[in-house]
């Protein structure tokens, strides 16, 4: 192992300087830190009471393919991120 000294610095002074680096660093970690969300999975009943439509609407768009549905054995599912991206902004 190597030796390192300080020179002409306090004990203080080194504990000050590194607890304001960690805090440096701990600031930038919040500013970039994004937590991942689990994807929310919404039914076709979800669906419509969200967008205040019928059912029957929702699966004309599944056909028109204006809305993509996920599925397991007899059940549509359908990612509520991707049903909000559907959505466009009107003038």
């Amino acid at each position: 192992m190597s030796t390192l000294q300080f020179i002409q610095i306090t004990p203080e002074q080194l504990l000050e300087a590194i607890i304001a680096g960690v805090k440096l660093q701990l600031e930038t970690l919040k500013k970039d830190f994004k937590p991942q969300e689990p994807e929310e999975y919404l039914t076709r009943h979800e669906v419509a009471k969200l967008l205040k439509c019928d059912i029957s609407t929702i699966h004309n768009w599944t056909a028109k393919g204006k809305l993509k549905p996920y599925g397991i054995g007899n059940r549509v599912y359908y990612k509520r991120v991707e049903i909000e991206q559907c959505l466009i902004p009107l003038r």
